[in-house]
């Protein structure tokens, strides 16, 4: 079963607020929880910004934090953060605010701001994280390149951490599959590491996207990578972990998995090779064994997504209750409570709906009680009650 999401308040991510945020940001000892405690206490982040340190004790802040977000407003020009990031092409995303993966943000810990160099798409919540040894063996190559050609091929984005080994073959197999992968990575993102992966990261940029939750300017450090794994799994329906020994940094990913409660899947392999060790032992506590794509495609419910990403296929809403969820739902993930609200319906009547809608092909549940409408041929739903809007384009076609 999966547990009920914990989802982060909604904020309004205006560019004064974000700027202001992002700031916030470059202070190390601020983190989700701190963060969580200046949105409690104060009506926006400028105000947050400009507090004294008073003010920020007030809120809840301990003395040693206080007293570096007042030197860091006399240090740091919010407005010369955003410039930053628009020089070097990454976008911010604040949780909480639209556009920010709905998954991560249902994690504990989940990054107060998250930047991205490409474009994070709503199809990137159907993803699994690929993870495994920097030192892969011919059997682990060969099982991740398959492995993996087999997600990106269906549809699914594979995402990894842009490591050698495992993690390179992972990405690179996407993208020559035409298919979508994004790289968390450990660092911020006018710095790449492993330096022989930059352009492996442009591509992943210009087809995917590369995001970490370190501000510019962070160079890698040992232990930045254990936190940056929980960012792989966070966005991820579930992990697959190729190869590793017991003390490997997947094994510590898997480790994140299962707090998550994300689906974890492993390789088999041999009992003889030290890169087994860690697949072994987690398939002997649980972990769903994996010999093809199809396997995870299956305990994932994604076997039909490649189906259904071939839009047109569905049958139409034939129902007034199903037209209304229609109306209500879009491209992007909305929670089981909002769109029956929208739509009017009762929730145990959206529930049912929904589930309906589902095997039509019109509705995917990304997990965490969260949907998306799949976009499907053309049909008028009637308008739109959140903006008044047809629910159709020019061409008939929905947005």
């Amino acid at each position: 079963m999966r547990a009920e999401p914990n989802l982060p308040p909604v904020i309004d991510q205006t560019p004064a607020d974000l700027r202001y945020r992002v700031a916030l940001h470059r202070v190390h000892r601020l983190g989700s929880m701190r963060f969580g405690i200046l949105d409690a206490y104060f009506p926006d982040m400028e105000h947050a910004w400009r507090a004294s340190h008073a003010d920020l004790a007030a809120a809840g802040l301990d003395a040693r934090t206080a007293t570096e977000v007042v030197r860091a407003q006399q240090e740091i020009d919010p407005d010369a953060e955003m410039e930053r990031l628009a020089q070097a092409g990454v976008t911010a995303l604040a949780l909480g605010a639209p556009g920010y993966p709905s998954r991560l943000g249902e994690i504990d810990d989940a990054p107060p701001v998250l930047y991205v160099r490409g474009e994070w798409r709503p199809e990137d919540e159907w993803s699994v994280a690929v993870v495994g040894t920097r030192r892969a063996t011919a059997y682990g190559r060969q099982a991740t390149a398959e492995l993996s050609r087999g997600l990106a091929g269906t549809g699914v984005t594979v995402v990894s951490g842009l490591a050698r080994g495992v993690d390179t073959i992972a990405h690179r197999t996407a993208l020559d599959s035409n298919g979508r992968t994004v790289a968390a990575v450990a660092n911020g993102l006018d710095t790449t590491y492993p330096p022989e992966n930059r352009r492996l990261a442009d591509e992943i940029a210009e087809r995917g996207a590369v995001v970490t939750d370190y501000p510019l300017g962070t160079k890698p450090r040992a232990d930045f990578f254990p936190r940056r794994n929980r960012i792989l799994t966070g966005v991820s329906l579930g992990t697959l972990v190729v190869e590793g020994d017991f003390q490997s940094g997947a094994m510590i990913t898997a480790k994140f998995a299962t707090e998550q409660n994300r689906e974890l899947f492993a390789v088999p392999g041999s009992i003889f090779s030290p890169q087994s060790r860690g697949p072994l032992g987690l398939i002997k506590d649980g972990a769903t064994p994996v010999m093809s794509a199809n396997d995870i495609l299956e305990a994932l419910n994604l076997t039909q997504l490649g189906a259904q990403m071939d839009f047109g296929r569905a049958a139409p809403p034939d129902t007034p209750d199903e037209q209304a969820l229609m109306r209500a739902l879009s491209r992007e993930p909305q929670h089981i409570d909002v769109v029956a609200r929208r739509s009017g319906l009762a929730p145990s009547v959206a529930s049912g709906t929904l589930a309906l809608l589902e095997l039509k092909g019109l509705v995917r549940d990304l997990g965490g009680m969260q949907f998306v409408r799949v976009r499907e041929d053309a049909a008028d739903y009637g308008t739109d009650e959140a903006t008044g809007t047809s629910a159709t384009g020019a061409h008939g076609t929905t947005r």
